[in-house]
Formats: structure tokens, C-alpha cells, sequence
């Protein structure tokens, strides 16, 4: 089955929060209604956090749509920090939405990124996903069949802590990655790109005038993965859904 590929451009950041927020709900709706649980990736960064505080604020509409104790929480990528670190993703997620939902404690499977080496915890992490999806039998050719991965795209085209350059980039072989990132001179953990591949859908949620030039080189340009690690994830058989601004769509053509 080929999933669907969809663009959406949304006025403005509030609109792209409410969508991206309508997105999350919809799609875990359907797959707690096809097998009795969803697995999510969450995202990091900056953009999110306007999505998951609308998706834990009971006064939005939407808070109360999730089935969150069927809810398995996972994390798309994470900083080599401990979690209660302020540049934790996992922090950055349990503030703004975990602590204000009723997910299990038990369906929390955070990245260990407090381990001493990064590969340590990239290790550790393939290990959780491997005995997580391997009892849901949601396995699929050694893959995690996640239900639903949410990412971002920075300025220069990275995904996840896929950044460009680097050789996590081009695995293909594991479940996770601890690519050793120049620019940010530290070292990330990072589901690889077939993981992403495997999900039954991924959305992107971009934002800011800053993402313009990329966002169409991503989506229009020709294909250079090494130089926009975003353009390594296209779904096989699940849907891939960009949602934007129109501040980062303004140099789209079509």
C-alpha cells in the first residue's frame, strides 16, 4: 500500500499548532481503533511545544479525544543530557504535556540519555524499542512499526538529530544512532532513518520565515540527503504529512 503525501500550509503558527494538534489526535484515535494501543515519537525542539500544550490543555477540546493510558510515548531523538537537563527533550515533553495527561508511567520509554557515552544509551534505546514493539508484535522486518512519528526541520535541513554531514544519516542497518555532531560539538541520540521509514505516518511541523529557502529545497529541490538529511524520510506504505506555516511555505512554487 502507498501512503498519501500531503502539504498543508496554515496562516500562522496558532493555526499550525491546532492542526498539528488535530493531526496527533486523529491518528491516535484510528490506530487505539485497529490494534488497541498507538506508539508515538515525540519531537523536540522549539516548534512542539505550542502542540503538546494544546493537547494538554482540557480547555482546547482535545485532551479529553486521547485515549492516553493506550498511549506509548516514545522520543524521536534525545540530547546526550541528563532528563532533567533544561535542553532535554524528554524534559521539555514531560513539562509541557506528560505531566498533564494520564499516560501510564509504564508507556513512558524515554531515551537513557544520562548514560556515560552516548553509543551506550543509543544501545540501550535500540534494546527498549526491541522489547517494546516485540511484545506488541509491531515489528515489521526488524523495524518498529510506530504508528505515529512527529518531526521537526531546522534551518539547515536536519531532522531528528539527523544532521547534515553526518554518517547517521545513511544507516541502515540500526535502530538507533549517536552521530557525533561538529557544529554542535556533542553528541546526539537518534532514531535512524528506516525506523522513520516504517511508521504508518510522519509529520513534520515547521514554522518561521528562517526554514523558507530549506523547505522548498527539501520538498522541490533535487535530492542531496547529505546536505537536507529531512529528504531521507519518505514512508514506505505510511502517510507523510508536512505541516506549515505560511512564513516557512513562502518559497514553495506549487
Amino acid at each position: 500500500m502507498v501512503g498519501q503525501r500531503v502539504i498543508r500550509v496554515l496562516d500562522d503558527p496558532a493555526a499550525l499548532f491546532r492542526a498539528a494538534a488535530e493531526e496527533f489526535v486523529a491518528r491516535v484515535q484510528t490506530a487505539v481503533r485497529a490494534h488497541g494501543a498507538c506508539a508515538v515519537a515525540l519531537a523536540g525542539g522549539s516548534t512542539p511545544r505550542g502542540m503538546y500544550a494544546l493537547l494538554a490543555d482540557a480547555g482546547a477540546g482535545l485532551r479529553s479525544r486521547v485515549p492516553w493510558e493506550a498511549v506509548h510515548v516514545f522520543w524521536g531523538d534525545e540530547r546526550h543530557v541528563a532528563p532533567d537537563h533544561a535542553d532535554s527533550n524528554y524534559r521539555m515533553a514531560a513539562e509541557t504535556l506528560l505531566s498533564k495527561v494520564p499516560v501510564p508511567p509504564s508507556n513512558v520509554h524515554r531515551v537513557r540519555s544520562e548514560e556515560p557515552d552516548a553509543e551506550s544509551g543509543a544501545r540501550a534505546y535500540e534494546r527498549e524499542l526491541q522489547e517494546s514493539f516485540g511484545a506488541r508484535k509491531r515489528m515489521d522486518g526488524g523495524w518498529p512499526r510506530f504508528d505515529l512519528c512527529l518531526l521537526g526541520m531546522g534551518p539547515d535541513g536536519h531532522t531528528a538529530s539527523l544532521f547534515p554531514g553526518t554518517d547517521a544519516v545513511h544507516e541502515a542497518a540500526r535502530l538507533v544512532a549517536a552521530p557525533w555532531v561538529p557544529k554542535l560539538t556533542s553528541h546526539r541520540i537518534t532514531l535512524t532513518p528506516p525506523v522513520f521509514n516504517a511508521a504508518e505516518a510522519v509529520v513534520f511541523v515547521a514554522a518561521g520565515a528562517d526554514k523558507a529557502a530549506t523547505l522548498a529545497a527539501v520538498l522541490e529541490g533535487e535530492r542531496c540527503e547529505d546536505l537536507y538529511p529531512s529528504q531521507t524520510i519518505q514512508p514506505v506504505g505510511g502517510d507523510l504529512v508536512w505541516l506549515v506555516d505560511r512564513a516557512a511555505a513562502a518559497k514553495l512554487t506549487r
